[in-house]
């Protein structure tokens, strides 16, 4: 067994380690250990690194400078032993090619054994962060860094793969790591392309919390995306591919699948993914790769009609890519575009179950809610062929990106833990490396390495940064050594106000006259003075010609990268039309509807989505703080090359790396710090066992009884040191040391346990059976006595009820008797109450009667004795008297005159004729005067049918509408409503055509003047008003033009003028009659046909219908505002003129 040193410390010696090796053999097959009280504490001499190639840990290094690190890594890449310790992190160099280092048998090797034991290896710290999280219940991280094309995500899958080896089995268990093992090659499909430095290329970030039970099995897991780079699915450099689903799916699936999406296997035919001039790679498999995804969607738990519709997704990318459009000038001089290749469109849209005028109405246009004075009004623009371009790859993009994140999150739904229970977590982290392109470093760029720049950030702050303020705080020695704190760049990035993505946000935020430029002038005016910032303004630079004008440079951790602001300000917006999600929402494929909730618009919000700058800030930052709460573990990848050969190592490629990963720095640290610390309390609790002055407990203070422990073993003190809540060991030889010590007592322990449960468990059975035989004999007794009771019961019951219903009898008969004569007595009350009453009232009449006669003789002697004494008075009341009678003679005469005329009078309504009253009956004349019109109007109502009832509502609805309000309706007063001016129900062709439409009844047909919408010009037609509908019919053959349901006129629109001309408002469904907007029609018979078709409109709706009358309005044409305005000229009779400007309909009357 080839043991590798950890570190190197003063009075060690190689023979340490050779001792080391032997004590740590296992006898008898593994299964005994020997007591290890003097392991690493002898002096013997000897060599094991004879067959070892360069320094497995390069703490070790001797002399330690930069050359000789590098010069090591080299050594051992020839030697194909590609990785390397620093302490207990990891670098690993990519071979480029296949090592022998991977197999069960290895993962058998390192399983359980410690960090040291065996050559440096990923399985060696996976299986460290997977005990630590398991025995010491600490949640893990495993953080993997490099640049593009190190080796992460392959390190990233090594580390999974050993974690689902080493854990549980069993058949949930054996599920869900497959689950999480099957994620990564449909993420890779879908989220991975070849690039110029990787053909295997992470085109996005990628953290797995995998989650464990107390026994240490896998439960489940979380997977969070970060950033993927979209703008890939439209746009690669020459050498690289699209994504691997593209080149899989065309290469890889059956022939069947590819007619049903209508898909040919040549990659050439689509234009996203010819562009770059790279469709086959040597080293990968496109067909064999379809086939591991499509069974890797299986497993995780896709159902077949989720994976035809995400194939659905993918090909309709494709599809959209491949639509073109040419430019035209409009009529009203703006600049427009139509599709020169309608057959994709309609493609796509049948596979996504979408209108294709719909989609292609939302490509060539753009519609915005312009709020004008508190108004919202919607506005449709034409969009030129460039405008159309970028409108079709920003819907692509949008498409590709939510599937992505579906994906993503239909594969949470599937490994998402399903029990409850407290968890532990071991997250693996495998995020774009950092990237430097020779040219056009753009956002993308930006944000990837502002990325690796906060993981730089967390590197220093723990390995570097926290590791020597923690040595201070705790008061042990230590000499402080310098590295590069690179928060001065994360604060020039994320600052709050003055950071450039907050000055890229506010840019954003400005609009009109926002552009990259004025974004690159306000870095120049708040940044310029920042030491990591360059750009031309700034004095040092302005003669630096490697420097061009519309980029500025930062100065990273990594070295100085060069971005080119075009471009920044669109891709921080990430602005996708809303008419386009919206025609995604209404689709009826179900994924495709999922993928665009932003398109509902029941959803509408005017609240500005957050920036994709921002949104990746904020995932950075929660990412950050889910790291910072776990115990990292660190994978550093290092690329030998730059042109990706197994057999290549280029110094100067590996010393950037080096240098910028903080190699050295790290390793000064290491060297010089200490391996393992831990508070006193926590570490007396774990070590307790190995002291009897310490077990079971330790009374006194923790630090204090840690002391007796390491005495009682006799560690050296030149191993320890005690801060002031910690106690730090500097070789992990001795942390080794205790935990075997540990190990071999916890058996001891274990045999104690088993003895006392041995007989904690006899005493609890014999604690059982002797309350068993209490219970025993108490329930027979209980028994005995229970049966004796119900028998004294039963005879006590019987008894009871005898007597009980005895009792009872004689109540009965006691409250029978009690009835009866209780009814007698109401009787004989209720006689006497009738014959008291009775006597009452005739005394009371007699008494009434009495008075009454009483009072009519006090009245006479009263007028007899009042008649006597004013006797001489009576002429003067003489004159009212006469006065009243004549009054009523001249009414009596009046009635009599009225009744002889009436019969005279004429019938009509219309007649104003009426007998003259006296002036006394002015009143009463005028009452029986509209009684009698009342009266007169009844009797003509009574006489009419119904064919003369409907015409008289209708001239009643008519009435309602226009008078008093057009100039033209008093004409029409006198003229009859025919409805059927054509005589169209006699038309046997008609008698045939409402076979086919189903409209049975026709209110009125008449042939009219339609006028164009686009030129304002007229043409004859044959307008029918029938039951649910109004026809629009060509005069000569009958053939239907328009067919409108009367439940989708919004209003109607007339002159207050004599004009014949109205506007009929549509709604705004997305059927063809009203996706070209409102009808305006020319006819004799205005009055009518409006009150008619408002009358059915409103029947059918159920609710009112608007009749505007105006002589300014808004029309709707073809998707257009405009405006229709009435000019009174004096065309009185002749058909008014119409004119057809830009947004504006004149009509001269």
């Amino acid at each position: 067994m080839d043991f590798r040193m950890p570190k190197s410390f003063p009075g060690y010696t190689i023979a340490d380690y050779r001792q080391a090796q032997r004590q740590f053999s296992r006898m008898n097959g593994g299964k005994q250990r020997r007591i290890q009280q003097a392991l690493f504490m002898n002096g013997h001499t000897s060599n094991i690194l004879e067959s070892m190639v360069g320094v497995g840990d390069m703490v070790l290094l001797d002399p330690l400078t930069e050359e000789a690190c590098i010069n090591n890594i080299k050594r051992r890449f020839y030697a194909e032993d590609i990785y390397t310790y620093i302490g207990q992190v990891v670098v690993s160099v990519n071979p480029y090619k296949k090592v022998p280092l991977f197999s069960p048998s290895t993962i058998q090797t390192y399983r359980g054994r410690n960090l040291y034991e065996l050559p440096p290896h990923i399985y060696a710290i996976a299986d460290d962060a997977y005990r630590s999280m398991r025995d010491r219940n600490r949640d893990q991280c495993v953080i993997i860094t490099g640049e593009s094309g190190a080796g992460k995500t392959e390190a990233s899958k090594i580390v999974m793969q050993y974690v689902a080896a080493v854990c549980g089995k069993g058949e949930e268990v054996d599920r869900v790591k497959e689950q999480l093992l099957q994620s990564n090659p449909v993420l890779e499909a879908f989220g991975n392309a070849k690039t110029l430095r990787n053909d295997n290329s992470s085109r996005f970030g990628k953290y797995m919390d995998i989650e464990f039970d107390f026994k240490g099995d896998p439960i489940g897991g979380v997977i969070t995306n970060y950033l993927l780079e979209k703008s890939r699915v439209v746009r690669q450099t020459e050498g690289e591919r699209n994504f691997h689903i593209f080149y899989q799916l065309l290469q890889g699936a059956p022939q069947s699948l590819l007619n049903k999406l209508r898909l040919s296997s040549m990659c050439e035919k689509y234009g996203y993914l010819k562009q770059s001039h790279c469709v086959v790679v040597d080293t990968i498999d496109d067909a064999a790769n379809f086939q591991v995804t499509e069974n890797a969607m299986r497993v995780i738990g896709f159902t077949e009609t989720e994976i035809q519709q995400v194939f659905e997704v993918v090909a309709a990318v494709l599809k959209l890519g491949n639509a073109d459009f040419e430019s035209y000038i409009s009529f009203n001089g703006t600049e427009a575009c139509s599709l020169t290749n309608e057959q994709a469109i309609e493609e796509v849209c049948k596979m996504i179950q979408c209108d294709p005028e719909q989609l292609k109405q939302a490509l060539t246009n753009r519609t915005m809610d312009i709020c004008i004075t508190g108004l919202s009004e919607r506005v449709v623009s034409t969009l030129s062929s460039g405008q159309a371009v970028y409108a079709r790859d920003a819907l692509c993009k949008a498409m590709y990106s939510r599937l992505f994140s579906w994906l993503v999150g239909r594969i949470n739904d599937s490994i998402k833990v399903r029990t409850r229970g407290k968890k532990k977590v071991m997250g693996v982290l495998d995020i774009y490396g950092f990237e430097v392109f020779e040219k056009d470093n753009n956002f993308e760029q930006f944000v990837i390495n502002y990325c690796n720049e906060k993981l730089q950030q967390i590197f220093i702050e723990l390995t570097l940064k926290e590791e020597q303020d923690e040595y201070v705080q705790e008061g042990i020695e230590w000499t402080h050594i310098d590295y590069f704190n690179n928060s001065v760049i994360c604060q020039l990035i994320e600052k709050k106000n003055t950071g450039i993505l907050a000055i890229l946000d506010e840019e954003c935020l400005i609009g009109g006259n926002a552009s990259d430029h004025s974004f690159l002038n306000k870095l120049n005016e708040v940044c310029i003075r920042h030491e990591h910032y360059e750009s031309r303004k700034k004095k040092s630079c302005r003669s630096d010609k490697t420097l061009p004008y519309d980029c500025f440079r930062l100065r990273h951790y990594a070295g100085s990268v060069t971005y080119n602001v075009q471009g920044f300000l669109d891709k921080n917006n990430d602005t996708l039309f809303r008419g386009l999600s919206q025609t995604m929402f209404g689709c009826d494929h179900q994924l495709v509807k999922k993928l665009f909730p932003d398109g509902n618009p029941r959803r509408q919000t005017k609240k500005r989505p957050p920036t994709a700058g921002t949104q990746f800030k904020n995932s950075v930052a929660e990412l950050m703080k889910n790291l910072l709460a776990k115990n990292p573990n660190y994978i550093r990848c290092i690329k030998p090359n730059d042109v990706k050969s197994p057999n290549l190592f280029d110094d100067s490629v590996v010393r950037h790396q080096v240098r910028y990963l903080g190699l050295m720095e790290n390793v000064r640290v290491r060297r010089a710090g200490y391996a393992f610390r831990q508070p006193y309390d926590q570490c007396l609790q774990r070590y307790k066992m190995l002291c009897p002055n310490t077990w079971p407990n330790w009374h006194g203070h923790p630090k204090e009884g840690l002391q007796v422990l390491l005495t009682h073993l006799r560690v050296k003190p030149t191993e320890y040191a005690k801060g002031r809540t910690k106690l730090f060991i500097r070789n992990p030889r001795t942390l080794f040391d205790l935990e075997e010590r540990r190990r071999d007592k916890m058996e001891d322990l274990a045999i104690i346990i088993q003895k006392v449960f041995r007989g904690w468990r006899q005493w609890k059975l014999y604690q059982a059976m002797r309350a068993s035989q209490i219970v025993i004999s108490a329930q027979f007794r209980g028994y005995r006595q229970r049966k004796s009771y119900q028998l004294q019961r039963s005879s006590a019951i019987t008894i009871a009820a005898f007597f009980r219903g005895w009792k009872a009898r004689q109540l009965y008969k006691q409250m029978k008797y009690e009835k009866l004569c209780i009814w007698s007595v109401g009787i004989i009350r209720k006689y006497f109450l009738g014959w008291q009453a009775r006597k009452l009232c005739r005394q009371l009449r007699h008494e009434k009667r009495c008075i009454w006669a009483a009072n009519v003789i006090r009245a006479y002697y009263i007028g007899w004795k009042v008649r006597k004494e004013y006797r001489k008075r009576f002429r003067a009341n003489a004159a009212p008297k006469i006065v009243s009678f004549l009054r009523n003679c001249v009414r009596r005469k009046y009635l009599l005159f009225l009744h002889s005329r009436l019969a005279a009078l004429p019938r009509s309504l219309l007649s104003k004729e009426w007998p003259r009253s006296p002036l006394i009956c002015h009143t009463t004349n005028k009452h029986l005067r509209r009684i009698y019109h009342g009266w007169r109007c009844r009797k003509y109502r009574e006489m009419l049918d119904e064919e003369t009832r409907r015409i008289m509502r209708e001239k009643l609805s008519a009435s309602e509408i226009f008078r008093g309000r057009k100039t033209l309706y008093p004409e029409t007063v006198p003229r009859p409503f025919k409805g059927d001016y054509v005589q169209l129900r006699q038309n046997v062709n008609w008698r045939r055509l409402t076979e086919t439409t189903g409209e049975s009844e026709v209110y009125f047909s008449d042939i009219v003047y339609k006028i164009n919408r686009s030129n304002a010009k007229d043409s004859l037609r044959l307008m029918v008003l029938c039951d649910t509908s109004m026809l629009i019919v060509n005069q000569k053959t009958l053939a239907i033009k328009y067919r409108l349901p009367v439940t989708e006129v919004a209003g109607i629109s007339v002159s207050p003028y004599m004009d014949n001309l109205f506007v009929i408002h549509i709604n705004q469904t997305g059927e063809e009659a009203s996706r070209k907007g409102d009808f305006v029609f020319h006819s004799e018979h205005l009055v009518e046909i409006v009150s008619k078709l408002r009358d059915q409109a409103e029947r059918a709706k159920g609710a009112q219908v608007p009749v505007r009358i105006s002589n300014t309005f808004n029309a709707q044409f073809n998707g257009k505002g405009i405006q229709v305005e009435f000019v009174e000229t004096g065309l009185n009779g002749k058909m008014p003129v119409c004119k057809r400007k830009d947004d504006q309909l004149d009509v001269l009357v």
